[in-house]
């Protein structure tokens, strides 16, 4: 089974993704990083999927399930690294990950999830 590595850096969660994702790895990453957010109180997650090379239904719906659950937690996601061939798959199975964020790359990614935070200015966690 894939562990998935979830580092906190300066309030943040970084979840790297470095290979592919079963079913059962997806599920288990969505459980740790919900607990993660409980946890520390963090307010943001890049997800990076760089290491990813395919997807299904299942793993696309999860992601936005991912997402969703960050943000009633009071964590805005941002994923980052999807490669073409993903990107061809989602838009082609239909899946249009609603309420995520992306970016090309982690630079970017963690740009867009500053940019996210300070609009939320001072209202915090809801």
């Amino acid at each position: 089974m894939a562990r998935v590595p979830i580092i906190e850096i300066a309030g943040l969660l970084v979840v790297t993704v470095q290979e592919e994702l079963h079913d059962r790895d997806a599920l288990r990453l969505q459980e740790e990083l919900t607990d993660r957010l409980e946890r520390t109180g963090s307010r943001g997650v890049l997800l990076d999927l760089s290491g990813v090379e395919t997807v299904d239904s299942f793993l696309g719906r999860l992601l936005t399930e991912i997402a969703q659950g960050a943000r009633l937690m009071g964590a805005h996601t941002v994923v980052v690294g999807i490669q073409p061939s993903v990107a061809i798959t989602l838009v082609e199975l239909g899946l249009e990950l609603q309420g995520i964020s992306t970016a090309l790359n982690a630079a970017r990614g963690l740009s867009r999830l500053r940019h996210l935070l300070a609009a939320e200015g001072g209202r915090g966690r809801t």
